[in-house]
């Protein structure tokens, strides 16, 4: 098969099968697959000219997980009680003030897996929150989490999810999906719920209109086969979504940091290739017929890349992110307040529009 069939199945909006996406991993030059992916993100978006952004804040609730990932340097172990905090409702009021301030209005909560942290804990937090700040957001807690506290708490993660959104959630997070194969999950996140478990997860929220976003770490111990896979059921998971429903709203891929991480110990290093980042976005937007927005992940890849991104099928430059303790802690240094974001988009050729986490604009 020709690359141009490849490419006219893709703006037909056809699934390409997984050797039709190896095919142009492999083959395809980059600013080939790059400007065919701009091209179909065009068509995707209501408006080419326009790419977004974000203001919210990523608060962790804890740094107490007994996951162990082997490519974080955040957490701490149980045992290690000198190390240990848990976020006070205090520091939440704090922080989420001054994202208001900034004109933020969503909290990214995420944190360890603590094994004493049940679903009343966070549902009084919600509560809480909400409570006090009645329009925030809280795109809170990955399918792994979920999972955890379900399996602490003696009932099933579709309760879970019942009760968090009962006491304030907004949307989930895509967090912890890594590599969705078992076998990379086994080196690099052995006590990770599993790639089925975190699917599963994904499907009961979308069930329940539960507005979710998909990620990959990439760049540590998976094949290019493994990173097409991941794609390939990210999209069919979202083709079993409710007609009508939220699903996927955006894809964000991010390069692993090795800096510090037990992956660097064995062996696993940072490799950071801008060209292969841009071909990810590239074959991602050419594979994810039914997820509608790409992110650049500026954070993890800088300014630079991140403005290419924009040109290979991305749409979309994320957060500010007012705080963020976990990828940084890897050796990601990268910052943008929100006069740099913009100017940033400006300067890629593009309209800068403010959104919320629905990809609404403001």
């Amino acid at each position: 098969m020709k690359r141009q069939t490849i490419y006219d199945r893709a703006a037909a909006g056809e699934r390409l099968t997984r050797e039709e996406a190896l095919r142009l991993w492999r083959e395809a030059p980059l600013f080939e697959v790059a400007e065919r992916a701009d091209a179909l993100r065009a068509t995707k978006v209501a408006d080419p000219d326009v790419v977004t952004w974000q203001i919210d804040r990523n608060v962790n609730t804890t740094n107490v997980c007994i996951s162990g990932c082997r490519f974080c340097n955040f957490h701490c172990k149980p045992h290690q009680v000198e190390r240990h905090y848990i976020t006070s409702l205090d520091e939440y009021l704090r922080k989420t003030e001054e994202m208001f301030a900034l004109g933020g209005d969503q909290l990214l909560l995420q944190g360890g897996m603590h094994p004493s942290l049940g679903i009343e804990y966070y549902e009084e937090l919600f509560r809480a929150l909400k409570e006090h700040f009645p329009s925030l957001r809280l795109n809170a807690l990955g399918a792994p989490e979920v999972a955890h506290i379900a399996r602490v708490s003696g009932i099933s993660t579709r309760e879970v999810l019942e009760r968090l959104r009962t006491a304030g959630l907004t949307s989930l997070p895509g967090a912890g999906a890594e590599i969705l194969v078992e076998r990379v999950r086994k080196i690099v996140s052995p006590a990770k719920p599993s790639a089925a478990e975190w699917l599963r997860v994904m499907h009961e929220a979308h069930e329940m209109n539960i507005p979710t976003t998909a990620t990959m770490m990439y760049g540590h111990v998976e094949s290019i086969e493994e990173r097409i896979e991941h794609l390939i059921r990210l999209r069919d998971l979202q083709a079993e979504c409710p007609e009508g429903h939220y699903g996927f709203t955006a894809f964000i891929p991010w390069i692993f940091r090795s800096d510090g991480t037990q992956l660097e110990q064995m062996g696993y290093v940072t490799h950071f290739s801008p060209t292969e980042y841009l071909r990810l976005i590239a074959v991602a937007r050419l594979v994810l017929n039914n997820i509608r927005n790409i992110q650049a992940s500026w954070l993890t890849v800088g300014k630079q890349t991140a403005q290419m991104a924009l040109h290979s099928g991305a749409n979309d430059m994320g957060s500010i992110m007012i705080e963020e303790n976990v990828v940084s802690s890897a050796g990601a240094h990268n910052r943008f307040d929100r006069e740099g974001i913009q100017l940033a988009i400006r300067e890629a050729g593009f309209t800068p529009r403010q959104r919320n986490q629905l990809y609404e604009l403001l």
